[in-house]
């Protein structure tokens, strides 16, 4: 599928983005085996030359964002309720979105004036198999009608009302569900992350409805689009697939302990099959046109490092 330029954009190569902060962030970057996710390769370079530099960017825009909430007191004469920086990420299944927001997550919080950061998935936000179940629509799971759109945008809209306490469902990737009795708190965040394939997507207004439409991405004071080659996201999705054989898929409380014997061969079948019925659709028809609605796209190489990189012009 071809990723054509689009006029908004600045596009800035690895090189010329890597020059863009001299940031004495060395001391972060330790600990990469736990910020990075299965068959996603994390490396030195990769944090300091592309994480490092967005991380200040980040930062200088926090902080305009901050500084105009002074501004607005100031204006007002009162104190008005500070509220979070909200960024969101989005992209396709194994393109490295988890790995990308908890990098931003460790490197954003060793920031002055922004140190409590927060990082959500929208997995909680999903709706119960057993809803999805009823709804016959469990093969469209990561799809937009399977998430609980409603629950996430009043979660959103509750930390920018400036609540100081905020629950998010929890989603457990072991039993492949939602958490009934769990809960993520978010408490009085300067910044949060919310990650997640769909995030970016809009849907119109049904028909008749008095009431305006309200997108998840509407919350969002920046946003990210993690891109890389169709034929890139497949291999990556299967290499991962084979991979969780001998991991997650080997615990026996695991929803997919049914693939942890397979071979070689039957993993690679069964991992292209589940892409090409409800991964690749899942890209091609509601995460992919998406993308020109970033204020940043990280495009990836097959090697799974950032090649170049487009920034909305503002």
């Amino acid at each position: 599928m071809t990723r054509n330029n689009y006029a908004p954009y600045i596009t800035i190569s690895r090189e010329e983005w890597a020059n863009k902060s001299d940031e004495p962030m060395e001391h972060l970057i330790k600990d990469l085996d736990k910020l990075h996710g299965l068959n996603e390769p994390l490396t030195k370079e990769e944090v300091t030359q592309i994480y490092v530099p967005l991380s200040r960017l980040l930062n200088l825009y926090v902080t305009a964002a901050q500084e105009l909430h002074a501004t607005t007191n100031t204006f007002l004469g009162s104190r008005v309720t500070k509220v979070p920086y909200i960024i969101g990420i989005a992209g396709s299944v194994a393109v490295g979105k988890s790995t990308t927001a908890r990098v931003l997550q460790r490197l954003l919080a060793a920031w002055p004036n922004h140190p409590r950061v927060a990082l959500v998935t929208t997995d909680g936000f999903l709706y119960p198999n057993r809803v999805l179940e009823q709804r016959g629509i469990m093969n469209r799971k990561g799809f937009p009608e399977s998430y609980d759109i409603r629950r996430l945008v009043q979660f959103l809209a509750n930390l920018k009302s400036g609540k100081e306490k905020v629950a998010a469902p929890l989603y457990s990737h072991l039993e492949y569900d939602v958490l009934a009795n769990e809960m993520q708190w978010v408490e009085s965040p300067d910044i949060v992350i919310v990650e997640g394939v769909n995030v970016l997507q809009v849907r119109p207004r049904p028909q008749g409805s008095p009431e305006p439409s309200i997108f998840v991405s509407d919350f969002f004071d920046f946003s990210i689009f993690v891109d890389a080659e169709d034929k890139d996201l497949e291999k990556w999705y299967i290499e991962r697939f084979k991979s969780l054989r001998t991991t997650a898929f080997s615990n026996p409380e695991s929803y997919f302990h049914r693939y942890a014997h397979l071979t070689d061969q039957e993993s690679e079948e069964i991992a292209r099959k589940i892409w090409n019925e409800i991964n690749k659709p899942n890209l091609v028809q509601n995460i992919l046109p998406t993308r020109f609605r970033a204020s940043l796209i990280l495009e990836k190489g097959n090697h799974h490092f950032v090649q170049s990189l487009k920034l909305r012009k503002t």
